[in-house]
C-alpha cells in the first residue's frame, strides 16, 4: 500500500522473491526533481572525513527542507571518505574513479550514469605537473589537493611539503583554478583556508613543489574529467551499473 509522505511523493514496501530468498524493497516515488523538488547528495558531517547516520543528516537539515533520505554511496569504513565521486552544486569534493559508475544530476532533473575518469594538473614556475588526487593522502611521489570540504586541516604526512594557496576559486572541473602561494611548509597538520586550498606533495613531487611553487608564486590547477560531463550540478559514485536508459 502506498503512503503519501508529502504532496507528490509516495512510499511503498514491496517484496521480491529470489533464488536466495525474499528481498524487501523500499520504493520512494516522486516528481522530476525540479522547481520545489530536488535530488541532492549530502555529505556526512559536512566533511570528507568521519561518518554520520542518515537519520542524523536528516535531522540536521530538517529546519531547511522536508526530505526523504536514502543511503547514496558506500564509503571507507576507517576514514569515512566516499567510495566514488561527490559533486555538490558544481564543486568537486571527491573525484570519480574511472572503473566505477558515477551518477550525475543535471539542473533540469535528468540523470546521467556513466564511467568518468579523473585527471589533474598543477603548474607553478615550471611545466604542468600531475595532480594525483583530491582530498586524499598522496602516494609516495604524488600530489593531492585538499579543499575545505576535507575538513579544517590537512592530515599530517611525514617528509611531505604543503603549499597553501589563497585565494583560490572553488574546485569546479575542467576549469583553470589560479591563486598565489602564501605559505610553503612541511606537510604537518596545515589549516585549509575557507577561500583557498592546500597542495600536499611527497617524494620527488615535494621537491618540485618546493622549487616551483615557493611563496608568492602564482599556481594554476585543473581538475579534469573525461568525458567532460558538462552540465552536471551534483553527483555521487558507486559500483557497477544496475539501471541504465530506463524509459
Amino acid at each position: 500500500m502506498k503512503k503519501t509522505l508529502l504532496p507528490g511523493v509516495t512510499y511503498e514496501r514491496a517484496v521480491q522473491f529470489t533464488p536466495h530468498g525474499p528481498v524487501a524493497l523500499h520504493v520512494v516515488t516522486g516528481p522530476r526533481p525540479t522547481g520545489l523538488y530536488a535530488l541532492q547528495p549530502v555529505l556526512s558531517n559536512e566533511t570528507i572525513t568521519g561518518t554520520e547516520r542518515v537519520t542524523a543528516m536528516q535531522k540536521r537539515l530538517s529546519p531547511a527542507a522536508t526530505m526523504v533520505g536514502v543511503n547514496g554511496d558506500m564509503f571507507n569504513w576507517s576514514s569515512g571518505r566516499p567510495s566514488g565521486v561527490l559533486i555538490r552544486n558544481g564543486i568537486v569534493e571527491n573525484p570519480p574513479y574511472g572503473d566505477r559508475s558515477s551518477v550525475g544530476i543535471a539542473p533540469d532533473g535528468s540523470i546521467d550514469v556513466r564511467r568518468v575518469e579523473f585527471f589533474g594538473t598543477w603548474r607553478g614556475l615550471g611545466q604542468r605537473r600531475s595532480l594525483n588526487d583530491v582530498n586524499q593522502l598522496p602516494g609516495p611521489n604524488g600530489v593531492s589537493l585538499f579543499t575545505r570540504s576535507y575538513g579544517p586541516a590537512t592530515p599530517a604526512i611525514a617528509g611531505g611539503v604543503a603549499a597553501v594557496i589563497q585565494p583560490l576559486p572553488p574546485a569546479t572541473p575542467n576549469t583553470d583554478l589560479a591563486g598565489p602561494v602564501i605559505q610553503l611548509t612541511p606537510a604537518g597538520t596545515v589549516p585549509i583556508p575557507p577561500d583557498g586550498a592546500v597542495l600536499v606533495a611527497r617524494g620527488t613531487s615535494a621537491q618540485r613543489l618546493t622549487e616551483e611553487a615557493f611563496v608568492g608564486t602564482p599556481v594554476t590547477l585543473r581538475i579534469i574529467f573525461r568525458p567532460e560531463w558538462t552540465g552536471i550540478a551534483n553527483a555521487i559514485g558507486g559500483g557497477p551499473v544496475i539501471v541504465r536508459d530506463r524509459g
